[in-house]
C-alpha cells in the first residue's frame, strides 16, 4: 500500500484530506467491525480491519481509493490497482483488475470493461462498480458461476472517470444542477472523443481524463464494455450520432447492429425496470423505450461519445447503459439499484465469451502475429489480434467467411465458420509470409512475439527501445536467492587505421561475406571519378524493408577531409556484427531496425585530403569542386550550382526507402547541429523548423553520451569564445549553410536528420582514432535508439485490412506531416506529450485520435480507414457494379505493384537487354521497324501515317496482343518523337523501348501482361526529312529543327480554318489525322535540349481546366527519372540553367508558342500530351546514348502504368445497349467521348472527382470517384433512363398539361360544333316548311320571281354555309 500512499501524498490538494481520512481510518466507525484471525500454525494473533459493505453511503474521492486498495490487499491473488491516468486536478483514474493472477497477462482470456460515473453527478455507476469489484472478489470460490467468470475472463473495472465533476456534486440531485457533470475544465467527457462524423479537435490538455483512457482502450483491446451512466433507465447502443447529426428520430446503425441490439437486450432484460422499456422518469414521463433498448442516434445525437470511438478505433463492442432516472439519489437508494443491476451487470460480462475466438500464428517459427486484421465476410467491421496474436470475434449464431489479413502475409480464409449458441467457436490461422524475390529470403512482421508454453515463466512487456527484456519468475516455489550474473562486456573495434577506397571497399566486403545473415552490401551510385558510394545496411533481415520496423541511416565523409566520421562508420559496423547474438543491446537494436551505414558519400575527396590536416580544404569538395553541403535544393535559395553526381545518388536514395532518422557525420568541431540550416534572410539567427522540440531532443540523446560534446566549450583552444549550450544548436543560429542535406531529409521525405561535428581536427593522426570510438560509442548507439521514440503503426484499409500507402500522417499544432509506408507502416517522432493525431489517404474519410508519448517509448497507434464512396454503413454505391474476374484482380495487383516501393524499379533491373546505340538515319530506321514486324508479327502491326515533303514514310508501330484490331476497352497510349529533327535522342529512345518490349514479351510476366491490356502505338520520326539534316554533336544547332519546307512543325497543328494562314505541311497533317482519331488516353512526346517534363499548355491561357491532372502526369515522369525530379536543368551549354520544381512546368512557361502539336491533342484530340525535354544537348554523340536509355527507360515504363489508372467504364442504357458518343464531364470542365462499346477512359490526378455523363435523350448522370496514385483505374457502369424532361420540365408534367389541353381543345370544338349544328337545323327547318306548302303559293312565287333571277337562284340553292345575312333574306321571302 505504500506506493500508492507515496502518489497521492504528492498532490498537494489532497494531502490533508488523505491525511485526515487515514487517521479517521483508525478508530472503528458504526460500520466497521474488528475481527481476530488466528494462524494455526503459528498461534500468532494477527489483527486485521475488515470494512463491512453498508450499500448507504457514497465513498468520495478519498474513501474510494482506500476501499480499493484494502480490497487488493485482501483479495491479491485475484485484484490488481493501478490508474491509467489522471483527472484535471490530479486525482488518479482507479482501474481494478480482477482476474486469476492479476499481475500478469495469460493469452485466451478476452478483456472486459466497465467504465462509470463518466458524468460526474450521475453517481449510481459509480457506488455499483465498487459492489461489483466487492462481489466478484468476495463470492470468487464460492459460486461456480463467478469463480468461472474471474478464471476466463480479464475483467477491467473504472467506477471513476471524472473524479473532479464527482466532488463537485451534490447528493440528491436528480437534474445535474450543480455542475458536476463536466470535468474541472468545463468539458463534457462524452463529448470530447474523436468522432467519425465530427471533425472538431479539442485541445487534449483540456481533457486528460479522455487521453488516458484512449490510451488505455488502444493498448487492452478490449473485446466487450459498458459505459455505465445516469438520468433514465434504457441501454443505447451505437451509433450514438449520424452524418446529419438530425436531433432525434435518426436511426444510425453500426455494421454490428443486430448484435449490439442483442447486447442491449442482455442487459435489460435482466433489469426488472429496464425490461418495462417504461422509466416513468419524472422529468420525461411519457418517455418509453421498446425492451429497454434503444438506438443512440435515434434516441438524440450525441458526437464524440465514448461507445462509438470503442467500435470504431478501439477493437471493442461497448454499450451506454442509463442506470437510474435520478442522477445522484439519496443514498438510502444505492441497496434497491445494486439488486436491479447486479444480475445485468453478470449476464453482460458473460457474453464477452460468445461468437468465434482463436490465435494467429506465422507458419515459419509458430510466433505469434499482433496487428492481424480478423475480417468477417459481409460485415464491414474489422478487428486485429493482440500482442499475443489472440482474437475475440463477438458473433450471433450463424456461418460466416472469416479471414485473417496481414501486411507480409498471404491472407488466409476458413469458409463454413459454424457459431453456436453459448461458448465461442475456436478458430486459429497460420499465415504464409510472402517470398521477396528480389531478397530470396522471407519477409517476416516484426509485429509478432515469441510463444511460451512454461507456466512459470511471465514476459515483461517493453517498448521498442529497451535494451533488456525480462523474463520475471513467478511467486511460488523454492528458489535460492538471486545471484547476479557478471556484466556483459562487448566486443570492441580491434584495429585503428585510416581505410583509403581500396582498403574500406575490402573492409565492407570481408564483413558483408562474414556476417550474411545481418549484412546487405549495396551502392547507391557512383562519384564524380567513378567510385562506388556504398552503404552496408544491418538487420536480421537486411534485404527489404519489414513492416512494422523502421529505416535509419548514418552519411559519413561527405566533405573528403574530415575524415573521423568514416572511420567511426567502419568500427560501428565491425561492432554491431561481433556483438549480434551475445550483446542484448546490440542484438535488440540489430532486431527491431534496418541500419544504413554509408562510411564515405566523398570518397573522390578523401582521395586528395591530407592526414594531420586540423583545419584545411584539400579534399573538402568532390572532384568537380563542389562542396556536397551546398548542393542540394533549398527551401529559402535558388541553388545555382549543378547538382552533381553524388548529391543526385544520395537524393535517389532517400526516395526509395523509408527513413525515419538520419545523422550527417562531419568534423571540425563538437557539436550537434539541427535544422534549419539557413533562413530566409540569409543570416546567422534562430530558424526554428516545425518539430524544434524533438531535433533538439534526438540531439541531446547524441550529445549527453559525449560528456566532452556536453560540455559545450569543444575547440577551446582553436574557438575560445564559442559555446553550444548542452552540445546542441540550431543551424542558422551557428552559422548559414544553403543547400545543406539536413534540411533537405526533412522537407521532402520522412527523415529527420540532425548534423553532427565529431571532433575539432578534420583529418587527424591515426593514434587519436580510438579516442574517437570510445568517446562516440554510446552515443552512436544511443542516437540509433532514438528512431524507437513517438508514434508508430499501421494505416490500413477497414473493409480488407490491407495497407494503405501514401497516407498522411498529421499531428495537430505541428506543421509537418509525414507519410504511411508502401504496407501502410509509419513512424512520426515526437517529444513526450498528448497529441491529436489525424490519418488521411487519397479516396478515405480521415481518422482523427489522440496519442500521449511517453518518454524512451513508441506509442502504437493505428488507423483504420474507411473508402470516401461509402456511406455511413460502408455501403457500395447504388447502380450497377463492375464485376471483376481473377485475371482482372490479378492485373489490378501488378498496377498496384508496379507503382509502389521498387516495384517498377525491379522490373527494370530484371528486364536488361543487349542492345548496341547508335543513331540511324532514316532508311535504318525504317528497315528496324520492318525488321520488329517480322520478328514479332502477332503483337506488332506497322502502318504509314503519311509521307514528308520529301516523300519520306512516317510510320506508326503498333504494339499490342492483337494487332490493327479495335479494342475500345483497352487504353491506348501514344509515344512520339522526332517533331524537331535536330532532337535526335527521341526517336533512338523509341526505337530501343519498342525492342525492349517485343524481346520481353512471352518472358517477362509484367511486361507481357502489359502488352496484353493496353494498345501502345509508336511514332519515332514525325520529322524524319529535318532529322536527315541534322549533325551528330551538335548541342546547340538548329540545323534540322524544320521540314524542308523550313517550316517548324510545332507551330503547325491549327484546328480551325481560320486560324490558319497556309495550308498544313504533309507532317503536321499525318498527324493531326491520327490524333482526331480520338481514341488516346495519353501521349508523351520526346523533345530534347533541356531536361524537364512540361505539359499543357504551350499557347499563351489564363488558366489550365484540369491542371492537377496534367502536372501530375508531367510529375509522374519526371519522378522515375534519376535526375529530372531534382528540378536542375543543368544545360549550361544552351544558357536553360535554373531551378525547376519537381523538373515540371506548363509548356508555355518554357517557351510560349501557337500551333503545337500538344495544344492539338487536348482541344481536338481530347488526349493529353505531355512533353519531355530528355537531355541537355540535342544531338549529343552515340556513346551516351547508353546513359540516356538507363535514365529514360524507367520514366517510359511507369506511362505504360500510368495509362491504366484514373477512371474507365461504359456508358449505357437500361437495356444494356452502349452510349457511343456520350460525353463525359471531368470536374466540370474537361471532356472526353465514348467510343465504341461505349467505353471510356480518363486519366486523373489522385483524389476525389466528380464525373458527368451526358447524352442525348437521355437523363444526365453524375458520380463522385476516387482515383488513387498506385491503384488501377476506378471502373463505373454508367446507366441512363430515357430523359423524362421536355423542355426543361418533367415528362409527367408536359404530358398530363398536353392531354389536359387536347382535351380542352376537343371539348370547344364539341360545343362550337354543337352551336353550329343547332343553327343549321333552323335554317333547314324554315327552307323545308317553304317547299312544302310551295304548292299552295306556286303561282304567286313564279310572278314574284320572274323579275330576278338572283332572287330565285337565292331560293333554289340556299346552302348551310350562307351567312346568316342571306339565312335571314331567305326566310323572309
Amino acid at each position: 500500500m505504500v506506493h500508492v500512499w507515496e502518489r497521492l501524498l504528492t498532490r498537494p490538494k489532497l494531502r490533508v484530506s488523505l491525511l485526515l481520512a487515514f487517521l479517521l481510518s483508525l478508530v472503528v466507525s458504526p460500520g466497521d467491525t474488528r475481527t481476530r484471525s488466528v494462524n494455526p500454525s503459528t498461534e500468532e494473533t494477527v489483527e486485521t480491519v475488515e470494512t463491512v459493505e453498508t450499500y448507504n453511503k457514497y465513498y468520495n474521492y478519498v474513501d474510494l481509493t482506500m476501499r480499493l486498495q484494502s480490497l487488493v490487499e485482501k483479495y491479491p491473488h485475484l485484484a490488481n490497482l493501478s490508474s491509467v491516468g489522471e483527472s484535471v486536478d490530479g486525482r488518479e483514474l482507479w482501474v481494478m483488475r480482477i482476474t486469476k493472477d492479476p499481475s500478469r497477462d495469460t493469452p485466451g482470456r478476452p478483456k472486459f470493461k466497465y467504465v462509470g460515473n463518466m458524468h460526474g453527478d450521475e453517481t449510481v455507476s459509480r457506488q455499483v462498480l465498487v459492489y461489483l469489484v466487492e462481489y466478484l472478489l468476495a463470492k470468487y470460490g464460492e459460486e461456480p458461476r463467478i469463480t468461472e467468470l474471474v478464471d476466463t475472463t480479464d475483467i477491467y473495472i473504472m467506477p471513476s472517470m471524472n473524479p473532479d465533476g464527482f466532488e463537485k456534486s451534490k447528493e440528491g440531485d436528480c437534474d445535474g444542477q450543480n455542475g458536476g457533470r463536466n470535468n474541472a475544465l468545463n468539458m463534457d467527457l462524452n463529448r470530447s472523443f474523436p468522432d467519425q462524423y465530427d471533425e472538431k479537435v479539442l485541445n487534449p490538455v483540456n481533457i486528460p481524463e479522455v487521453v488516458a483512457v484512449m490510451r488505455w482502450i488502444k493498448e487492452k483491446k478490449f473485446v466487450l464494455s459498458g459505459n455505465l451512466h445516469g438520468g433514465t433507465v434504457v441501454a443505447s447502443y451505437p451509433f450514438d450520432d449520424s452524418a446529419t447529426h438530425q436531433q432525434q428520430g435518426h436511426y444510425s446503425s453500426a455494421e454490428d447492429d443486430v448484435l449490439f441490439r442483442y447486447l442491449a437486450l442482455v442487459y435489460s432484460k435482466n433489469h426488472h425496470v429496464m425490461k418495462t422499456g417504461d422509466p416513468n422518469c419524472p422529468d420525461s414521463p411519457t418517455e418509453k423505450f421498446k425492451d429497454g433498448i434503444t438506438n443512440g442516434a435515434q434516441w438524440y445525437d450525441v458526437p464524440g461519445g465514448m461507445q462509438d470511438y470503442n467500435y470504431l478505433y478501439g477493437n471493442c463492442l461497448e454499450i451506454t447503459m442509463e442506470l437510474s432516472c435520478c442522477k445522484y439519489p439519496p443514498s438510502s437508494e444505492l441497496q434497491q439499484e445494486w439488486d436491479l443491476n447486479r444480475e445485468s451487470l453478470l449476464a453482460y460480462i458473460a457474453q464477452v465469451h460468445i461468437g468465434v475466438r482463436g490465435f494467429v500464428k506465422e507458419a515459419i517459427n509458430g510466433t505469434a502475429l499482433a496487428n492481424v486484421s480478423i475480417v468477417v465476410a459481409s460485415i464491414r467491421h474489422n478487428l486485429t489480434t493482440g500482442e499475443y496474436g489472440e482474437y475475440y470475434r463477438l458473433l450471433l449464431p450463424g456461418t460466416y467467411n472469416i479471414t485473417a489479413v496481414a501486411p507480409g502475409f498471404t491472407p488466409m480464409t476458413v469458409n463454413s465458420v459454424q457459431v453456436v449458441e453459448g461458448k465461442a467457436t475456436e478458430l486459429n490461422f497460420t499465415l504464409a509470409p510472402v517470398v521477396t524475390k528480389a531478397a530470396g529470403s522471407i519477409t517476416v512482421s516484426t509485429n509478432s512475439m515469441p510463444s511460451t508454453n512454461d507456466s512459470n515463466i511471465s514476459t515483461t512487456t517493453i517498448s521498442s527501445d529497451s535494451t533488456k527484456t525480462r523474463l520475471v519468475p513467478s511467486k511460488g516455489g523454492n528458489s535460492s536467492p538471486a545471484v547476479r550474473p557478471p556484466e556483459h562486456q562487448p566486443i570492441q573495434p580491434q584495429e585503428f587505421r585510416h581505410h583509403n577506397y581500396a582498403d574500406m571497399e575490402l573492409f565492407l566486403r570481408k564483413y558483408s561475406s562474414e556476417f550474411p545473415s545481418i549484412t546487405n552490401l549495396y551502392k547507391i551510385g557512383r562519384s564524380v571519378e567513378g567510385r562506388e558510394l556504398y552503404v552496408m545496411a544491418i538487420s536480421d533481415n537486411p534485404t527489404v524493408h519489414e513492416h512494422g520496423e523502421p529505416e535509419f541511416k548514418y552519411v559519413a565523409n561527405m566533405h573528403g577531409n574530415e575524415v573521423v566520421s568514416r572511420e567511426l562508420m567502419l568500427n560501428l559496423i565491425e561492432y554491431l556484427c561481433s556483438n549480434y547474438g551475445t550483446d542484448p543491446e546490440v542484438t535488440q537494436l540489430v532486431n527491431s531496425t534496418r541500419i544504413h551505414i554509408m562510411p564515405s558519400m566523398n570518397p573522390d575527396g578523401y582521395e586528395v585530403a591530407i592526414e594531420g590536416d586540423e583545419q584545411g580544404y584539400s579534399g573538402r569538395n568532390n572532384s568537380n569542386n563542389f562542396d556536397l553541403n551546398r548542393n542540394f535544393p533549398d527551401q529559402f535559395v535558388t541553388i545555382t550550382e549543378p547538382r552533381q553526381p553524388e548529391t543526385i545518388a544520395v537524393i535517389n536514395w532517400l526516395k526509395s526507402i523509408p527513413f525515419i532518422l538520419s545523422a550527417n557525420l562531419h568534423g571540425g568541431s563538437l557539436v550537434v547541429n539541427y535544422p534549419y540550416d539557413d533562413d530566409k534572410k540569409g543570416t546567422s539567427e534562430y530558424s526554428p523548423s516545425p518539430d524544434d522540440k524533438v531535433f533538439q531532443q534526438i540531439s541531446r540523446a547524441y550529445s549527453q553520451e559525449n560528456p566532452l560534446m556536453h560540455n559545450g566549450h569543444p575547440c577551446v583552444t582553436r574557438y575560445p569564445n564559442e559555446y553550444f549550450e548542452d552540445g546542441i544548436t540550431n543551424g542558422a543560429n551557428w552559422y548559414n549553410v544553403p543547400g545543406g542535406m539536413q534540411d533537405w531529409n526533412y522537407l521532402n521525405t520522412n527523415c529527420f536528420e540532425v548534423t553532427i561535428e565529431l571532433g575539432c581536427v578534420k583529418y587527424p593522426m591515426a593514434r587519436e582514432l580510438p579516442k574517437h570510438w570510445e568517446q562516440n560509442r554510446r552515443s552512436l548507439l544511443e542516437f540509433i535508439h532514438q528512431v524507437h521514440v513517438g508514434v508508430k503503426g499501421t494505416v490500413s484499409d477497414l473493409t480488407d485490412g490491407t495497407g494503405i500507402p501514401n497516407a498522411t500522417i498529421n499531428v495537430g499544432g505541428i506543421d509537418h506531416n509525414i507519410t504511411s509506408a508502401r504496407t501502410g507502416d509509419f513512424w512520426r517522432l515526437l517529444s513526450p506529450g498528448t497529441y491529436s493525431i489525424t490519418a488521411s489517404a487519397d479516396g478515405y474519410k480521415s481518422v482523427r485520435t489522440y496519442a500521449t508519448v511517453s518518454k524512451g517509448g513508441a506509442e502504437v497507434v493505428d488507423f483504420r480507414l474507411t473508402r470516401i464512396h461509402s456511406d455511413s454503413k460502408g455501403q457500395s454505391p447504388k447502380g450497377p457494379q463492375p464485376t471483376q474476374n481473377p485475371s482482372e484482380k490479378k492485373f489490378k495487383s501488378l498496377i498496384k505493384e508496379l507503382s509502389l516501393g521498387q516495384g517498377l524499379e525491379e522490373l527494370v533491373r530484371s528486364t536488361t537487354t543487349d542492345n548496341s546505340f547508335r543513331y540511324r538515319g532514316y532508311k535504318e530506321l525504317s528497315g528496324f521497324l520492318r525488321g520488329l514486324t517480322l520478328n514479332f508479327p502477332k503483337i506488332t502491326s506497322l502502318q504509314s501515317l503519311g509521307q514528308s515533303v520529301d516523300f519520306r514514310t512516317i510510320w506508326a508501330l503498333e504494339i499490342s496482343n492483337k494487332p490493327g484490331q479495335t479494342e475500345p476497352s483497352e487504353p491506348k497510349i501514344r509515344f512520339e518523337a522526332g517533331i524537331h529533327g535536330n532532337a535526335a535522342v527521341g526517336p533512338e529512345l523509341l526505337l530501343e523501348f519498342a525492342a525492349f518490349l517485343c524481346i520481353n514479351y512471352g518472358k517477362n510476366p509484367a511486361i507481357s501482361r502489359l502488352i496484353n491490356e493496353t494498345r501502345i502505338v509508336i511514332v519515332p520520326s514525325i520529322n524524319p526529312d529535318g532529322r536527315e539534316q541534322a549533325v551528330e554533336k551538335q548541342c546547340n544547332s538548329t540545323q534540322g529543327l524544320t521540314n524542308t519546307h523550313g517550316k517548324d512543325l510545332d507551330t503547325d497543328f491549327f484546328g480551325n480554318a481560320s486560324q490558319r494562314v497556309v495550308e498544313a505541311q504533309p507532317e503536321s497533317r499525318a498527324m493531326m489525322d491520327m490524333i482526331l482519331d480520338k481514341s488516346y488516353t495519353l501521349s508523351v512526346a520526346l523533345d530534347g535540349g533541356s531536361l524537364v517534363a512540361t505539359y499543357p499548355y504551350d499557347k499563351p491561357v489564363q488558366s489550365v481546366e484540369n491542371e492537377g491532372t496534367l502536372k501530375y502526369l508531367a510529375s509522374v515522369y519526371a519522378n522515375n527519372h534519376p535526375k529530372m525530379h531534382l528540378g536542375d536543368t543543368g544545360c549550361s551549354n544552351n544558357g536553360q540553367m535554373g531551378n525547376i520544381p519537381d523538373g515540371v512546368m506548363r509548356a508555355a512557361e518554357r517557351q510560349s508558342h501557337m500551333g503545337s502539336m500538344k495544344d492539338f491533342s487536348m482541344d481536338f484530340g481530347h488526349c493529353p500530351e505531355i512533353t519531355v525535354y530528355s537531355g541537355c544537348c540535342l544531338f549529343p554523340p552515340a556513346e551516351q546514348l547508353a546513359t540516356l536509355w538507363a535514365e529514360n527507360k524507367k520514366p517510359l515504363l511507369s506511362m505504360l502504368v500510368e495509362v491504366h489508372k484514373g477512371v474507365r467504364g461504359v456508358v449505357r442504357d437500361k437495356s444494356g445497349k452502349p452510349i457511343v458518343g456520350a460525353i463525359i464531364v471531368l470536374n466540370g470542365g474537361v471532356r472526353v467521348f465514348t467510343t465504341e462499346g461505349g467505353y471510356f477512359h480518363a486519366l486523373l490526378a489522385p483524389g476525389n472527382h466528380n464525373i458527368e455523363a451526358v447524352a442525348d435523350g437521355y437523363q444526365q448522370q453524375r458520380q463522385e470517384v476516387v482515383v488513387s496514385s498506385y491503384e488501377a483505374a476506378t471502373s463505373l457502369i454508367i446507366e441512363f433512363d430515357m430523359d423524362n424532361n421536355i423542355f426543361g420540365l418533367p415528362r409527367e408534367f408536359v404530358v398530363a398539361s398536353a392531354a389536359a389541353s387536347m382535351t380542352a381543345l376537343v371539348v370547344t370544338a364539341c360545343i362550337i360544333w354543337c352551336v353550329c349544328a343547332a343553327k343549321s337545323n333552323r335554317q333547314k327547318d324554315g327552307f323545308h316548311r317553304l317547299r312544302q306548302h310551295r304548292d299552295d303559293y306556286d303561282d304567286e312565287i313564279r310572278l314574284t320571281s320572274m323579275g330576278s333571277k338572283k332572287s330565285l337562284l337565292a331560293h333554289e340553292f340556299q346552302d348551310e354555309s350562307e351567312s346568316e345575312e342571306d339565312t335571314l333574306y331567305a326566310n323572309n321571302i
